[in-house]
């Protein structure tokens, strides 16, 4: 075996994961600071992954950060391994423990969010939903903690400056008084849906964060009224904020 090749793979690894967890460029001396390489071999790695395109190196600042083979890693393993693929078995743990109805959705381009997956619990009544459909987002507990990511800006974009749709008499139908809802909802990590859609059925929510820390996905437990006192409405939101902290990680997200 090789062991002098496989030293210099691990090490031109380890540069890798240094520009991808600093997120910013590097000089050569911060790289040879933080990994403490010897100079010649920190020359002659970093000359091969600029060579292959793994990363590059500014002209002006002679710095080095990611290169397009990276992006294109990356981009290649987002598209073999689907959000709703990923999620699957976090959201199949929660509904294990709990026997309910577990959905993650995403935000459209205009006010709905869309369910892209959905696994159901063994209960007889149930809520009815079906993956691709798109429900309100202002009026549910999973677009609530969509809408909650996006900057207050594009919030008001998404959302318009008139009265919003009432479906029930909890419904947050105001502008101002959901651009409140929607601070708490993200100042607390989660969202609720007392019957704001639906009559006889609550939620509570969590978002899902990407490398970037963005939002990019919802995902909750729905529950007849009936069962969901605030015992189990405990019990389901610390399952999700456990099940929502590994998808999170697995699409790269490291908290702050």
């Amino acid at each position: 075996m090789n062991d002098g090749g496989v030293k210099s793979a691990r090490r031109a690894l380890a540069i890798l994961e240094l520009l991808s967890e600093r997120a910013a460029a590097l000089t050569f001396t911060e790289i040879g600071r933080a990994l403490d390489y010897p100079r010649s071999s920190l020359h002659g790695l970093l000359r091969t992954l600029e060579e292959s395109q793994w990363i590059e190196q500014d002209e002006h600042t002679r710095s080095y950060s990611l290169g397009i083979r990276a992006w294109e890693a990356g981009s290649a393993y987002g598209r073999a391994v689907g959000l709703a693929d990923r999620a699957r078995r976090f959201m199949e743990e929660v509904r294990d423990a709990l026997d309910e109805t577990v959905q993650l959705a995403v935000l459209d381009d205009g006010r709905h969010n869309v369910y892209i997956a959905k696994v159901d619990g063994a209960q007889l009544l149930v809520l009815e939903s079906r993956v691709g459909r798109r429900l309100e987002a202002h009026a549910t507990g999973v677009g609530k903690v969509l809408l909650a990511g996006l900057p207050p800006e594009q919030q008001r974009t998404r959302l318009g400056s008139g009265p919003l749709e009432r479906f029930t008499a909890n419904t947050i139908a105001d502008p101002e008084a959901l651009a409140d809802e929607l601070a708490r909802v993200r100042a607390r990590g989660y969202a609720l849906d007392n019957e704001e859609y639906t009559v006889g059925v609550r939620c509570v929510a969590v978002p899902v964060h990407d490398h970037t820390t963005a939002v990019v996905a919802g995902m909750s437990v729905s529950v007849p009224s009936i069962r969901f006192g605030d015992e189990r409405r405990e019990q389901a939101l610390a399952l999700l904020l456990r099940a929502s902290a590994g998808l999170s990680a697995a699409l790269g997200y490291r908290p702050a």
